[in-house]
């Protein structure tokens, strides 16, 4: 599939620390940061204008699900534009519990852990054809996700028996099973849900729920151009290797704990191979299947950085330093311990690790670094400021985003979920999108002008369905 649709699912931290003996429950704050977004749609389970999905998770977890992207750049810029929204409904939310005389600071972690043991996920989503099997492609990309960490993972301090221990994956060490169907217990490598979001009998939707959420630009691209790779490989049969690790679940705790990237995996097939000799097959192969198939400028970019990091991580990972978040994360507290004389069992270590997550421009340790020039950047300021109200213009993202604001300048009742938008007073009107590619709005304004008019002609509406 050369043209594919992406998405991200971030779940993300939130802590409120008070300052005196009033506290605030995490659900009560949940609800502040969502009163900003009330519609006509369920309280805590809302799309956004820019074709986004807003919602509470298990576990009060507040969650951004990226509209449907068609790229892996644009799909960055979806990603940043989500927790500019998250920062903006914070700042309310602060102020509303102030407004409680509740008095302390609310914090929101783009992370995957919490002190106590707890991990919440970023989800990974790829359109794939149906036709594909599906249990051959996961057995394909598994090798590769599993080792993919090594420039993926996010980094993580660790409290330990013998003391404390950095790793480079968050995600990893919850990680129990290959393939499963649920993303709370017993979490896997990759989902079996089948939710298509589209049209069930030509397309299929990835779930991989492995990966760190990321801060960096640099390693969020790199994550999902390398993956979309792989996978136009394994749709055209192009893989012929076998890398089919012999405890996949044990070879992803394995490879988080060892930051020189070169403790050697055993393989089903008795061979050994280090992570970055595993990256470096699929990477070769990448550019082998370039020179015969068409691939896409950012997919041959993504490649092009692929090997770049591979061999950056095979000689000093040092050199990663302004571009892979766990090496980024790793200077910025080592220079820290440096400049106090301290050690990474320092209680303050901990901290900075989370602080590296927060969100906020002004507060976060990731956005500092950024201002110093002191890591790489690949999108500008003004396209995610854009991102945050305008929807993709070339994917079905666009008649949801347009619609919803149509829709509440004309105070219309309405319901949504990905491929279905109802509307009209007893919401019995629908159109239905099961073409993630659609983008004629053409057909929602139609609509909606048809709804206005039946409303002031006091007409009743039959039920109407619209097939796209």
């Amino acid at each position: 599939m050369q043209k594919r649709i992406y998405g991200v699912e971030t779940e993300y931290g939130i802590i409120f620390t008070p300052v005196g003996r009033k506290t605030l429950p995490v659900e009560k704050a949940i609800r502040f940061l969502f009163e900003k977004l009330i519609t006509t749609e369920h309280f805590l389970n809302v799309f956004l204008e820019n074709g986004a999905r807003l919602y509470q998770d298990t576990g009060c977890h507040p969650e951004y699900a990226t509209p449907e992207c068609a790229s892996p750049l644009q799909l960055l810029v979806y990603d940043k534009a989500g927790e500019r929204i998250l920062a903006d409904l914070q700042e309310y939310a602060e102020q509303k519990i102030r407004e409680e005389r509740i008095f302390g600071k609310l914090s929101i972690f783009k992370n995957n852990t919490d002190f106590v043991g707890n991990s919440y996920g970023c989800h990974e989503n790829y359109l794939v054809d149906r036709d594909v099997d599906f249990y051959y492609l996961a057995e394909q990309l598994i090798p590769f996700l599993v080792t993919r960490q090594i420039y993926a993972g996010a980094g993580k301090v660790f409290q330990t028996q013998s003391g404390p221990r950095y790793c480079i994956s968050q995600r990893a060490q919850h990680i129990y099973q290959k393939i499963s169907g649920t993303t709370t217990n017993d979490r896997s490598i990759i989902n079996t849900r089948d939710e298509p979001h589209a049209d069930r009998e030509k397309y299929r939707r990835l779930h991989v729920i492995v990966g760190d959420s990321n801060m960096s630009e640099y390693t969020s691209f790199l994550k999902v151009g390398a993956c979309a790779v792989v996978l136009q490989m394994i749709e055209d049969n192009y893989i012929n290797k076998d890398f089919t690790l012999r405890n996949p679940v044990k070879a992803i705790k394995d490879i988080s704990y060892d930051t020189t990237c070169k403790r050697k995996l055993r393989l089903d097939s008795g061979r050994e191979y280090s992570p970055i000799e595993v990256q470096r097959e699929y990477c070769e192969m990448a550019q082998r299947y370039m020179e015969r198939y068409p691939v896409d400028d950012q997919l041959k970019e993504s490649v092009r950085m692929w090997q770049e990091v591979l061999d950056a991580l095979d000689s000093d990972p040092d050199e990663l330093d302004t571009r892979v978040d766990w090496v980024i994360k790793r200077k910025m507290i080592q220079n820290w311990i440096e400049s106090r004389e301290s050690s990474w069992a320092d209680p303050r270590v901990f901290m900075l690790d989370l602080q590296y997550h927060d969100i906020r421009l002004k507060t976060g340790l990731f956005y500092l670094l950024q201002r110093k020039g002191q890591v790489e950047s690949l999108i500008g300021h003004d396209e995610v400021q854009k991102a945050r109200t305008e929807p993709p213009s070339d994917t079905r993202a666009r008649m949801r985003g347009e619609f919803i604001k149509l829709a509440r300048q004309n105070g219309i009742q309405y319901d949504l979920d990905w491929s279905n938008i109802r509307l009209g007073n007893l919401l019995n009107v629908r159109v239905i999108c099961n073409n993630p590619f659609e983008t004629n709005i053409e057909k929602v304004t139609d609509l909606v002008h048809t709804i206005q008019k039946a409303t002031l002609r006091k007409t009743n509406l039959s039920k109407l369905v619209i097939q796209s």
